[in-house]
């Protein structure tokens, strides 16, 4: 009788074991369930995120290239305002620029 109780005792042993294993091996699954799981969800917040950015950028890259036309014109024009306005300040005082160099050129000095 105690070699059968024994063996019962044996047996609940390695009911128990199998049972513990089993629980181990379920709670293994679903730790890996639940990582895979938050991979996937963390994967797709980064291809959301990178996706806004790209948007970003492209917004920004647009609306610079937008602004380039009309930075570029405005820039043309202001040139040629200076431009036009070095060319009569040169007209006007040329005559004095000449006359003074030819009084220097002329001078001799002992």
């Amino acid at each position: 009788m105690a070699s059968s109780t024994g063996q019962g005792g044996i047996q609940q042993l390695l009911a128990a074991e199998q049972e513990a294993q089993r629980i181990v091996n379920a709670a293994r699954n679903e730790k890996l369930a639940r990582l895979k799981q938050a991979k996937e969800e963390a994967e797709k917040e980064i291809a959301e995120y990178r996706a806004q950015l790209e948007r970003e950028f492209q917004k920004k890259v647009s609306d610079s290239t937008g602004d380039s036309g009309a930075n570029v014109k405005r820039l043309e024009q202001e040139t040629d305002t200076k431009i036009a306005q070095l060319k009569i300040e040169a007209e006007r005082i040329s005559s004095d620029v000449v006359s003074m160099l030819l009084k220097y050129v002329t001078t001799v000095k002992n």
